[in-house]
């Protein structure tokens, strides 16, 4: 038998995904929901459910005692009356649907947080030029109500957190009772995306070991660049003392220099804290990098497997916590 042969065997369809196919092109809102789908997500007629509410069902049945009546005693008024509201409560379900339908999920974005913070979840959407009134989205046992009258338009969810790493987004379910209330339209939206949770910080602690005096205090080196001049504090080296300068303004200037290297940067190391259990060391360098980025600090993040640094900044910031953010 050929290699080939065993292929084709491999990558056959048991009856089982005959079966599943056959049934997400059929009836897609019963199957689709249970995996995450690929962005842009669209709701159409086959993925829309419609029940009545509560009130659609006192509704209802109140239609149906005025139907009797109005029959029972041949009242033409009663029965137009009954054939009237019936009318409106079938056209209302039409307008319930109408309000889902074409409804498209175009993007899904959400800033990083701390473990335990709030995660806001912008998700945007392509109404296809209609409005929609009275949508509600439900995630995660939170909600949002809005209405859309331009396109695109984006709707914020507030997500709990409790662990960092890639956090895959729940299902989020979008529903609608428009314009009466009397039935409910819904449907859900599973995208397949993942939200970056930074880890939660340590809550007290030793702070971060400063820059070493003797690196601080070192005399100036071929590399360093001018970056202007200052008064005189006791401790300066004498030899970065602008005696021209100062002979000429009666006062001691001192030399500014420029020296990004790594030396005047706080070294924030996973391996100078052999006491602490492993999520421990990383809620501790997290509080350090808070604290480092918070004083405008210069700092390097050596981890087992990467040394990010030395540097300052947002950016840098952001990705000293994203790397502790996904050790394994």
């Amino acid at each position: 038998m050929n290699s080939s042969g065993l292929r084709d065997d491999v990558s056959a369809p048991t009856r089982l995904d005959r079966l599943r196919q056959r049934f997400e092109r059929r009836l897609p809102a019963l199957t689709r929901f249970k995996r995450p789908e690929t962005l842009p997500i669209e709701l159409g007629r086959r993925r829309i459910y419609i029940l009545p509410t509560g009130f659609g069902t006192g509704f209802g049945a109140v239609l149906m005692v005025m139907l009797i009546g109005a029959l029972n005693y041949a009242n033409n008024s009663a029965l137009l009356l009954t054939c009237l509201l019936g009318g409106i409560a079938v056209n209302s379900m039409l307008v319930a649907f109408r309000n889902l339908d074409g409804l498209r999920l175009l993007a899904v974005r959400a800033e990083p947080v701390l473990a335990g913070e709030k995660l806001q979840v912008r998700l945007r959407f392509d109404t296809r030029r209609r409005v929609r009134s009275a949508l509600r989205f439900e995630c995660a046992g939170h909600d949002v109500h809005a209405s859309f009258t331009d396109t695109p338009s984006t709707v914020t969810l507030a997500l709990s957190t409790q662990k960092r790493g890639w956090m895959k987004l729940p299902r989020v379910r979008a529903s609608t009772t428009w314009p009466f209330g009397l039935f409910r339209a819904w449907s859900w939206l599973h995208p397949d995306v993942a939200l970056l949770v930074y880890p939660a910080p340590e809550a007290h602690g030793p702070a971060a070991a400063g820059v070493d005096e003797h690196h601080a205090r070192r005399n100036p080196r071929d590399g360093d660049e001018l970056a202007g001049l200052r008064d005189y504090r006791a401790g300066d080296p004498i030899k970065q003392i602008a005696w021209k300068l100062s002979a000429r303004h009666h006062e001691l200037l001192v030399r500014e220099l420029d020296r990004p290297d790594e030396q005047d940067a706080r070294m924030l190391d996973w391996r100078r804290l052999p006491g602490l259990g492993y999520e421990q060391r990383i809620a501790r360098l997290t509080r350090w990098v808070i604290e480092a980025h918070a004083g405008g600090d210069r700092w390097t993040l050596r981890l087992p497997d990467a040394e990010l640094g030395p540097g300052s900044g947002s950016e840098h910031y952001h990705r000293c916590l994203s790397a502790l953010a996904l050790l394994p």
